[in-house]
């Protein structure tokens, strides 16, 4: 009884997996859908070795299953979903990728702060250039607790849990109005994933 009910699990988790394979598979071909689209903005602003990222950033931000593809309305005019063209929306998105990789450049920092500043805003890359020069979660979550938090109206630390692998590998929680802690860790993840995806 025990062997058979064991064995009625394994096939349930095994099913359970092969599904979840196949939906982000599913995914990463929707993202993929803007490659070409996404080439030839990059090839506009002369940065296409950044097509691979941005990719990762499609997928981070909305798998692209929303007009807004890479949520750049919230860089540009700071409310969600003003933006309803995908092209506008990964066009805004290269360009502010873009200043956040040039001023990061500038200020002497790794890339990985600039892709997290997409997610904080540019004073992420000021804090980070006098804090060491390099992205680290820790760096990230006190940025979230005392700047993005605050300024968007959380002052006591009210946090709340993020289920994701990757966050709760580090914890879990993300302060309230406070963006997202573990942003460039996910896009690095997802970067690979698809990388992944596009050879299965």
């Amino acid at each position: 009884m025990m062997k058979k009910l064991i064995k009625i699990v394994a096939l349930l988790c095994f099913f359970f997996f092969c599904y979840h394979i196949f939906k982000i598979h599913q995914d990463v071909r929707q993202v993929y859908t803007y490659q070409s689209l996404v080439k030839q903005i990059l090839a506009e602003n002369d940065s296409s070795e950044n097509e691979e990222l941005v990719l990762a950033m499609i997928y981070t931000e909305t798998k692209g299953k929303s007009a807004d593809v890479m949520q750049s309305s919230e860089s540009i005019s700071g409310i969600s979903n003003s933006i309803n063209d995908s092209e506008e929306s990964i066009r805004k998105g290269i360009e502010y990728l873009n200043q956040n990789l040039e001023y990061a450049n500038e200020k002497g920092v790794d890339k990985w702060t600039a892709i997290q500043a997409y997610n904080f805003g540019q004073g992420y890359i000021d804090y980070v250039a006098r804090h060491g020069k390099k992205h680290t979660t820790e760096l990230a979550r006190e940025y979230s607790k005392t700047v993005v938090a605050p300024s968007l109206g959380n002052k006591n630390g009210q946090t709340y849990m993020n289920y994701h692998p990757i966050a709760l590998l580090n914890g879990g929680k993300l302060y309230v109005n406070g963006g997202n802690i573990y942003y460039a860790q996910l896009v690095n993840f997802n970067l690979q994933l698809i990388k992944l995806m596009q050879v299965i």
